[in-house]
């Protein structure tokens, strides 16, 4: 059975940011957006990007009515988190699956639910480890989320990455770590 991976906003924003869209369906996972997220003003993806990533398999989910029940009964315990949040956390639990998220308070709730998360930097290793994408686009996405000041990913962690992947000199105008 196929892991899956459900996305919310900010890793999606992350990952088009970063030119690897085309590419997520060379993971052994099926990647999953609740509806909700999926229709957000925040992800000002365009219809070819979303259609990339349907023709790679990947799911939008919505929620029963249930599940929307459990992800406003979320909410109410952790006001700091959005209902679109909520609506990623159900959504993992109700699948099993894994949480990509690059927001820290979303990552400890989602944790404290025993769910297993990860973030943008996680999928450059997988996508490494499957083999299913050229060194040259993993540096080049390290290197557009470490000119971006929009991405909160950790400098040294990236910089680590591609050195690993074969670049040695950091770009020019790069953030301090």
């Amino acid at each position: 059975m196929t892991r899956v991976i459900v996305a919310d906003a900010s890793c999606l924003i992350d990952l088009r940011k970063g030119g690897l869209l085309a590419v997520l369906s060379g993971l052994p996972y099926r990647l999953a957006v609740p509806l909700p997220v999926r229709e957000s003003e925040l992800l000002d993806f365009s219809r070819q990007q979303w259609q990339q990533l349907d023709d790679g398999g990947m799911v939008t989910r919505d929620l029963t009515a249930d599940e929307v029940g459990q992800a406003l009964t979320l909410k109410e315990l952790h006001p700091g988190l959005s209902v679109n949040d909520c609506f990623c956390i159900v959504i993992a639990l109700a699948c099993s699956g894994i949480l990509l998220t690059g927001d820290a308070l979303l990552r400890r709730i989602a944790s404290a639910n025993r769910l297993r998360v990860h973030g943008a930097l996680w999928v450059v290793d997988e996508l490494d480890d499957a083999g299913t994408c050229a060194k040259p686009l993993l540096i080049e996405a390290l290197r557009v989320w470490q000119s971006d000041n929009a991405v909160f990913l950790p400098g040294h962690e990236i910089t680590a990455r591609v050195k690993r992947f074969g670049e040695s000199e950091p770009p020019r105008g790069r953030r301090p770590n």
